[in-house]
């Protein structure tokens, strides 16, 4: 659907603004979708994105300063998410042997488990990306990182 129909907006100043609200109303749109999709495995969209870095780390540990580096919604209290997933036992968190005052976090077989279901199932695939052919993907990878610079 257009982005005038979805938010009754018939007319912006140009073209540039209208892409970016079509943007911002896009990865709101993405991220409800996967919030959604999300809830039928108890989990919150950063607490996959913290599962998904420290999946990409494992086996080393990660320290919540890295997890914060790395986060995608960088508002996101790092350390209250570790939390929630060492409660579920999806991570575990031990005191780094090199500085007391650092804590390491490491993703857990569960978590592992958890995020294998993930891959597999629908919940990732077909959030409207896959409408895009392969090229398309790329073209669209290509233009959202010329926008970061």
């Amino acid at each position: 659907m257009r982005i005038e129909d979805e938010i009754q907006q018939p007319v912006f100043h140009d073209a540039y603004q209208r892409a970016h609200v079509n943007l911002i109303f896009t990865a709101y749109w993405l991220q409800s979708e996967l919030a959604q999709r999300f809830k039928a495995f108890d989990l919150t969209l950063p607490q996959f994105n913290i599962l998904r870095i420290l999946r990409g780390q494992h086996p080393r540990p990660a320290s919540v300063q890295l997890l914060i580096q790395r986060m995608i919604d960088k508002t996101s209290n790092a350390s209250r998410i570790v939390d929630k997933l060492e409660a579920k036992a999806l991570v575990t968190r031990t005191t780094c042997p090199h500085d007391r005052r650092a804590v390491d976090v490491l993703i857990t077989e569960k978590g592992l488990a958890l995020l294998r279901r993930l891959d597999e199932s629908a919940a990732l695939q077909d959030v409207g990306l896959h409408r895009l052919t392969a090229a398309e993907a790329d073209q669209l990878n290509e233009y959202l990182n010329r926008i970061r610079g």
